[in-house]
């Protein structure tokens, strides 16, 4: 079981769970394990946190170490590491980034040579080498350390390469962007506007500690009120490192993960671009994504949440697009990972050449109501109900009561001792009732 990585590699507030000691540690190790690679070359970017010199120049150091070659990329969204990994035929990427997480936070996340993230037995792995780093006794000396080279022109390479993957002009459309302070303001700024776009760009600057702060993908209603204030066609909001993208139409609605799952999947099901017809998703996906998916000859597959999940699924099938409702999306024909720029190009095209405003494209499916609750348990109690019949019982009655236009799923919490309950179905009132109940069961079985 993985003690320093998560779900998304390794985070904390820098300088203190994520010191540079750690960083150090972190670097010898991956280099030592990678060493024997045909490109001792490791890619390093990071997000525009203050901390993200400190870490990256510990990592560095610990990665120069073992004789592994590093090149500094600089400031880029987290989706050009995985590019330029594949691109210069590294070993590895890393990129420095807590994502949508406030400044004082940063992290520590790989993707492997192909580009995509490491898989947990690699970072296991690694860690154990970190456990002992001692017991690394490989020092290089002379002219076999590694060597620093700086990409100086990284943002503009990557801008240039997610122009290549549309064929779109988008003359005479007004664009809200978000770059919320993060890793997107070095590049999005020129895709947008070298494809003939009026770009109205907010937060596209940064003092290492506003990054997310009241500001992209989780404040969107900057953009909202941005869009309908400049009667814009579309706004778009990017998170901290730009893997993530929250769209709003033209009259400031948000566009979920959902609906911009059923608008895209619906395009390149006519341009004969989505095999099987299949849409991957993850067991968060609403019951109106599924219901409008079979009503219009496509199916939805669904993986455990996270798009490390959705992209497994995707890579074992040979699916082409895959998402989640938080605003991860993958087009697996053109990149490794969830990349919010290349989602936001793919939805102009989308409108482009549906012929279809993002307002009307927001409305194809229908969004059923969810009801979220957390039911307190002990902590070592929180993986029972799968085998507790009482609530399987409530679980399968509540099934049936809804027949196929209601479901439960329930999810222990990762980090506290909870098991979270989700009820989905056409009356909300009834999912509140519904919810209470089964939060009560729970509780009184496992509590």
């Amino acid at each position: 079981m993985k003690k320093l990585f998560g779900t998304d590699g390794i985070r904390g507030v820098a300088n203190e769970e994520l010191s540079p000691e750690l960083a150090y540690k972190v670097g010898r190790a991956a280099a030592y394990e990678l060493k024997d690679s045909k490109n001792k070359i490791i890619v390093i970017g990071r997000d525009t946190r203050i901390s993200g010199d400190l870490l990256r120049s510990a990592l560095t150091a610990g990665i120069l170490s073992v004789g592994v070659d590093v090149i500094d990329v600089g400031i880029v969204p987290t989706p050009a590491i995985a590019y330029f990994t594949r691109e210069y035929e590294a070993a590895a990427g890393i990129v420095i980034s807590a994502s949508h997480n406030p400044g004082e936070f940063n992290g520590i996340k790989f993707f492997s040579s192909k580009g995509f993230k490491f898989p947990d037995k690699v970072e296991i792995e690694i860690e154990e080498l970190i456990e002992n780093i001692d017991n690394i006794k490989y020092h290089p000396t002379g002219s076999e350390v590694g060597v620093i080279r700086n990409d100086e022109n990284a943002a503009d390479k990557y801008a240039d390469y997610l122009k290549s993957k549309v064929d779109i002009d988008l003359s005479g459309m007004k664009i809200v962007i978000d770059c919320g302070h993060g890793a997107t303001l070095t590049c999005a700024d020129k895709v947008f506007k070298d494809l003939g776009a009026e770009a109205i760009i907010l937060n596209d600057d940064y003092n290492g500690m506003d990054i997310n702060d009241d500001c992209g993908s989780t404040k969107p209603e900057l953009v909202q009120e941005a869009v309908i204030k400049y009667k814009a066609d579309i706004g778009l909001s990017f998170d901290g490192d730009g893997d993530r993208l929250i769209a709003i139409d033209e009259k400031g609605k948000i566009m979920d993960g959902d609906h911009y799952l059923a608008a895209c999947a619906t395009h390149l099901m006519h341009k004969g671009k989505l095999p099987d017809n299949m849409i991957v998703s993850t067991v968060m996906c609403n019951l109106g994504l599924r219901e409008y998916a079979d009503k219009n000859g496509m199916k939805v597959i669904m993986t455990p949440v996270g798009d490390r999940y959705v992209l497994e699924e995707m890579i074992a099938k040979g699916y082409s697009l895959g998402g989640e409702q938080s605003g991860h999306f993958i087009y697996l024909e053109d990149s490794t990972t969830g990349d919010g720029i290349l989602s936001a190009l793919k939805l102009l095209e989308t409108m482009i050449d549906e012929k279809k405003s993002l307002s009307e494209l927001n409305e194809l499916m229908i969004t059923y109501p969810q009801v979220l609750k957390n039911a307190k348990v002990s902590n070592e109690s929180k993986f029972k109900y799968q085998d507790d019949e009482v609530i399987n019982k409530a679980i399968r009655e509540f099934e049936d009561k809804f027949t196929e236009q209601g479901r439960v799923l329930i999810r222990p919490s990762g980090t506290e001792p909870l098991v979270r309950v989700m009820v989905e179905g056409k009356e909300l009132e009834v999912l509140e009732r519904e919810s209470e109940k089964l939060v009560k069961i729970i509780e009184d079985r496992l509590g």
